[in-house]
């Protein structure tokens, strides 16, 4: 593991990689809808680059990526918003895996997107790397703008001077703010964000769109949808809930339980990615009424959610059923800049792809709850 940015050392003293690896030639073929896919032969390997790979949905991807044979070079701030023992044991098993090299740089500090692709060459990058929480951002909001904006634009920069052959970026389902057209589809106006966070991740999906526009490179941005399971981040709901309720401790439920949500499994989450990775946005090849393939640009937005909101006590109760006791349950009213409901249209989706997220959520808690006790020894 390298360090960098806010551990000690400045821009000057980088990272070193290691030797340059070959990589086979790809081979373009049709996709679904005659998209151009990237498609290499069944033993050839990728170089990707994932950033915030210590992350929740970033570990996950690039353990897949790496089981699938490919090279992965994953960039993580380690930034200190939640327990880094969690971050460091994610990382701990992604440096366990063959193909893999860690880099701790902060996007945003300093200019390391240069050199850092530079050296590890990706074809493919996927842009995990944020400052995620609605609620964190009413506290902190000058976090979102270096964390989220900032280091977008530095990747965006480093990508326009050595492009990828595709760039995908996640964004978040709050993105679509105070939007009541449901379910949420990904041609529908967002201009209403409702916090910070929805705000930064909004700018980043439109600067994206403009260098996609300008430097045609391929993007793809997707919209998450209260992503959930094992190796979760101990801010969100879940991960909360599960931890109180087993010690016995009052949970807070906001606006009185009257919320629902489109929970997603974070192995749903990790397939869609990965099947997105090959479809590369061309302008004009559309998929229907529903793509949001820009009309100037090679840019597409999609959303990926499980498409059946759960109500949010219905979620408790699940949580409550694994964890074998009830919970105390402490009812608030609701919190600023939070929606009631999340709702995703994953028509594209599966238009792209031929798939669809379909984990109940029943089994999604039982796992996330057994991965809990394991890992805490609760």
């Amino acid at each position: 593991m390298q360090f960098l940015g806010n551990y000690g050392l400045n821009c000057n003293d980088f990272f070193r990689i290691s030797q340059q690896i070959a990589l086979p030639p790809w081979t373009g073929s049709p996709g679904f809808a005659h998209y151009r896919a990237i498609t290499p032969g069944p033993h050839a390997r990728m170089q990707i680059l994932v950033t915030g790979s210590a992350g929740f949905i970033g570990f996950h991807l690039a353990r897949r990526l790496l089981r699938e044979g490919h090279l992965v070079t994953g960039i993580d701030s380690f930034v200190p918003y939640y327990d880094l023992r969690l971050k460091e044991a994610r990382h701990a098993l992604l440096e366990a895996e063959p193909g893999f090299r860690g880099l701790r740089a902060d996007l945003a500090a300093c200019k390391v997107v240069d050199r850092a692709l530079e050296e590890a060459a990706p074809e493919i990058v996927v842009h995990l790397a944020a400052q995620a929480g609605v609620r964190y951002a009413l506290e902190h909001p000058e976090t979102y703008i270096a964390s989220n904006i900032q280091a977008t634009f530095n990747l965006l920069e480093g990508l326009r001077r050595r492009p990828a052959r595709h760039l995908l970026i996640a964004s978040t389902s709050s993105a679509f703010g105070a939007s009541e057209a449901m379910p949420f589809r990904e041609r529908d106006a967002a201009a209403t964000p409702l916090n910070i966070y929805s705000a930064s991740k909004l700018a980043t999906e439109h600067m994206a769109h403009a260098y996609a526009h300008l430097w045609k490179q391929p993007i793809t941005a997707f919209r998450f949808f209260t992503v959930y399971g094992p190796w979760g981040r101990p801010d969100m709901a879940f991960f909360k809930f599960t931890a109180k309720i087993l010690r016995g401790e009052p949970i807070d439920i906001y606006n009185h339980g009257r919320m629902e949500r489109d929970f997603t499994y974070v192995d749903d989450i990790i397939e869609a990615i990965a099947r997105l990775i090959p479809v590369v946005p061309e302008p004009g090849r559309t998929v229907g009424a529903s793509d949001s393939l820009s009309p100037v640009a090679p840019y597409r937005l999609v959303n990926i959610g499980n498409g059946r909101p759960v109500q949010l006590l219905d979620f408790v109760a699940a949580i409550e059923a694994a964890a074998g006791k009830k919970a105390i349950r402490n009812m608030m009213p609701m919190q600023p800049g939070d929606v009631t409901r999340t709702w995703a249209d994953t028509t594209l989706l599966q238009a792209l792809t031929g798939f669809a997220p379909s984990t109940d959520v029943r089994d999604g808690v039982a796992a996330f709850v057994a991965w809990y006790r394991e890992f805490y020894r609760a």
